[in-house]
């Protein structure tokens, strides 16, 4: 198996450089956080959390270890949810932060999902996780209008849309209809908040912190992963007469 789409070979190069990033800094990345701050064994733990990234990118991108890499890092990021994404929801279930932290690391175990052959589950995850971040949107409305950029009138009417359009995408994908548009539309609003929110903070002149370099670099992966989640559509939904008409075309393609 090759991966040959734009967003699965941009996800695999950016775990490359997030392992790298990782292995030079010695410390955990954006994707793995949040942890607790008293975590034992933390160093570590990102060291290993580092090269799971390089080797699961890597073998992305090599057509024969593509679907062990895929395993791989489905495997590290669900063993991941469970030892802490699901703790955190356990000691507070009606916090909105601890179900959007969960859902985050879920996108992109989702996008891992998919690549390792497992379209249905991986979508599944995808559109709950959708759900997530659209009642996050709500939840912490005012915290998601203050990120609104300036240009834009009305944040608190902005931040409500694009919750709603959240949680309309994740039922779309989670009931099958108009699902690969909604996919499509989802990683779209995704991009959006990392070009127009989190790219004019990183640019801006004066120091940065720790919480705004992997905010933006945790939007671009989850980005990534959203375009993995609608490019394993491709054809589906299609009618099979546009199937075979454009595999007819494609066979006279020289």
């Amino acid at each position: 198996m090759r991966i040959t789409g734009t967003g699965g070979l941009l996800f695999a190069a950016t775990l490359i450089a997030l392992g790298l990033f990782g292995l030079i800094q010695g410390g955990l990345g954006a994707i793995w956080q949040p942890v607790p701050k008293d975590l034992p064994f933390q160093e570590p733990l990102a060291y290993l959390c580092a090269i799971v990234s390089l080797i699961g990118g890597a073998g992305l991108l090599a057509g024969r270890f593509a679907l062990p890499a895929a395993r791989l890092l489905s495997t590290a990021l669900l063993l991941w949810i469970l030892a802490f994404r699901a703790p955190a929801i356990l000691r507070a279930p009606l916090s909105i932060g601890s179900w959007e932290n969960c859902a985050e690391t879920t996108v992109i175990a989702s996008a891992a999902i998919i690549l390792a052959g497992r379209p249905g589950i991986a979508r599944a995850l995808y559109g709950l996780s959708m759900i997530v971040f659209g009642l996050a949107h709500f939840g912490y409305l005012s915290e998601t209008a203050s990120l609104v950029p300036g240009w834009l009138p009305e944040p608190v009417a902005w931040a409500g849309f694009t919750g709603g359009a959240y949680i309309a995408a994740g039922l779309a994908v989670l009931s099958g209809r108009r699902a690969r548009l909604a996919a499509m539309l989802s990683a779209l609003q995704m991009g959006g908040f990392t070009l127009l929110v989190w790219m004019p903070i990183i640019t801006a002149s004066g120091p940065k912190t720790d919480f705004q370099w992997n905010e933006t670099v945790l939007s671009g992966v989850l980005t990534l992963a959203g375009w993995v989640i609608a490019e394993s559509y491709k054809d589906a939904g299609m009618p099979r007469s546009m199937i075979a008409l454009q595999s007819r075309f494609r066979g006279k393609i020289p």
